[in-house]
């Protein structure tokens, strides 16, 4: 089992940057694909961004290339967002996988965390 727990977000304006972690128990979260997720209200949950458990492969959404990075080290994953826009509004989850790889689709992740949130003001 892995217990996944996201922190980092909260209230800024646009233009602005956040720093979204996902740590993780278990002695095995270096060896899963992690992906990031968001859910904005009314709205169904979307892909942000996945890494694989190398590190060396990396996912984003189209809607974010160029502005949010996804990284990881031996205990956490991180989702450096910048350039904030009001439609960046959402709860963001961080999910892991039983296999190295990262995914685009949120029905092949096993695990997944209570969410962050991440509001921004216009």
């Amino acid at each position: 089992q892995v217990h996944l727990v996201e922190s980092g977000g909260g209230l800024v304006q646009a233009g602005r940057s956040l720093r979204l972690s996902c740590t993780a128990s278990g002695r095995t979260f270096s060896l899963y694909g992690v992906g990031w997720f968001r859910q904005a209200p009314g709205k169904e949950r979307d892909f942000v961004a996945a890494i694989s458990s190398n590190g060396r492969d990396l996912y984003y959404a189209d809607s974010v290339k160029g502005r949010f990075t996804i990284s990881r080290d031996k205990n956490a994953v991180y989702l450096q967002v910048n350039s904030l826009k009001p439609d960046d509004t959402a709860v963001y989850y961080c999910a892991a996988r039983n296999v190295g790889s990262g995914s685009l689709y949120d029905y092949e992740y096993a695990y997944w965390g209570q969410g962050t949130q991440v509001t921004v003001s216009s």
